[in-house]
């Protein structure tokens, strides 16, 4: 059985294009469009690895990851964001992602550190 993946992003072609790549490498992908419904799901089934955009209407990518963190859930988050400033790459850190990658994100890049993160 494959990892477990979920894509949190308000964009409905960036989760298809994330989950269309992550798929053809065997990792099983659910979908979330904001930081909300990912905790909802994720009370529903464990996850090896979080795919978080920031900038997401009802709950951000930031407060998904620091709510997740609070929760003591270990799970790897990449953050992935049109946002490349220092600043953005640093409170991605400091509320728990464990890497951050800008969109769009490099395919070979994202397929590799999901592979690290995930132990595959």
């Amino acid at each position: 059985m494959g990892k477990n993946i979920l894509i949190v992003d308000d964009s409905l072609t960036v989760r298809m294009y994330h989950k269309q790549l992550l798929t053809k490498e065997g990792y099983e992908c659910d979908e979330a469009e904001n930081g909300m419904e990912a905790l909802e799901k994720l009370q529903m089934k464990d996850y090896d690895l979080y795919l978080v955009d920031i900038n997401m209407p009802v709950m951000d990518g930031y407060s998904f990851v620091k709510k997740l963190r609070e929760e003591k859930k270990l799970t790897p988050v990449i953050m992935v964001s049109t946002e490349s400033e220092m600043k953005d790459k640093n409170l991605a850190y400091q509320n728990g992602a464990t890497m951050y990658l800008i969109k769009p994100a490099n395919p070979e890049e994202l397929i590799f550190i999901s592979k690290i993160l995930t132990k595959e």
